[in-house]
């Protein structure tokens, strides 16, 4: 059942059938033994493995507005999709698109989608555990207006380096955008992301993990540091190996009229079985 609603979704995006997992595939997966498991919660853990993954991530945040009364809950959906070269070189392609429900921010309650993300990263064969890559960025206007984020466009460049080590990955995500015109009223495009991660996977396919999301304007010179810490499992349903994960946040310093304080974060993961 899981398999084939998640076809559907593939479908949606312009994936073929040549996507699908065979049934044979559907049985190795499944007779797996444990340590395959292990290997894909690893892979997980690592955001340019050479695996195929379809995330959707719900967070809940407060003390939003600048009265610090409001609170939103965001929907990001964001695959994963590498495109592998001769040499084991690969360029990992993953766009992001968040959808936002405001609750009483500045006195505005809704729905509406927010800026649309494109994070490139090429990864060349390293020939070992430590991994690195760099590409281009891209970034759109909120397509349902000022309410859901920046109206401006934002152009720049992804960076990625870390090293997996045993049951460890570690490591820094992070981009460089500069506006490149659009609306400076609403929040401007010129922005610094940095993401140190570390997590810790078990030999159950448990996954620890930490890691911190700061977005650092420089026209306001002021960021947002938001830490993520969740716990994730690994489980096998249908053939499909799926990831769930929960987990709490805490915002330890915020832009005007960004969340406040504690948060939750859950997520679950379809990964998608390479023929």
């Amino acid at each position: 059942m899981l398999a084939s609603c998640l076809t559907l979704l593939l479908a949606a995006m312009g994936w073929t059938a040549s996507a699908q997992p065979t049934p044979s595939l559907v049985r190795a997966i499944s007779n797996a033994p444990k340590d395959a498991e292990d290997d894909i919660a690893k892979k997980l853990a690592n955001p340019i493995a050479n695996m195929v993954s379809v995330p959707f991530q719900w967070n809940y945040d407060r003390g939003r507005g600048l009265n610090e009364s409001g609170s939103d809950n965001t929907l990001l959906f964001q695959p994963v999709i590498p495109i592998s070269f001769s040499g084991g070189n690969t360029l990992i392609v993953r766009p992001i698109v968040q959808t936002t429900w405001l609750n009483n921010v500045n006195g505005n309650s809704g729905t509406g989608v927010s800026n649309l993300q494109l994070e490139t990263f090429y990864a060349p064969s390293t020939g070992s555990s430590f991994i690195w890559g760099v590409g281009p960025y891209l970034s759109s206007p909120s397509i349902s207006g000022d309410k859901y984020g920046s109206m401006q466009t934002g152009a720049g460049i992804t960076f990625v380096a870390l090293d997996q080590a045993g049951p460890w990955t570690y490591g820094f995500l992070g981009f460089q955008s500069w506006s490149v015109g659009g609306d400076a009223t609403y929040g401007t495009q010129n922005n610094f992301y940095a993401q140190p991660f570390l997590a810790y996977v078990t030999k159950d396919a448990w996954t620890y993990s930490l890691n911190s999301q700061t977005v650092y304007n420089y026209d306001l010179q002021k960021a947002q540091v938001p830490f993520n810490a969740a716990v994730s499992k690994l489980v096998v349903t249908d053939g499909m190996p799926i990831s769930y994960s929960v987990g709490v946040r805490y915002n330890a310093s915020s832009l005007p009229g960004g969340a406040q304080g504690w948060g939750l974060r859950a997520s679950i993961t379809f990964v998608i079985p390479e023929k």
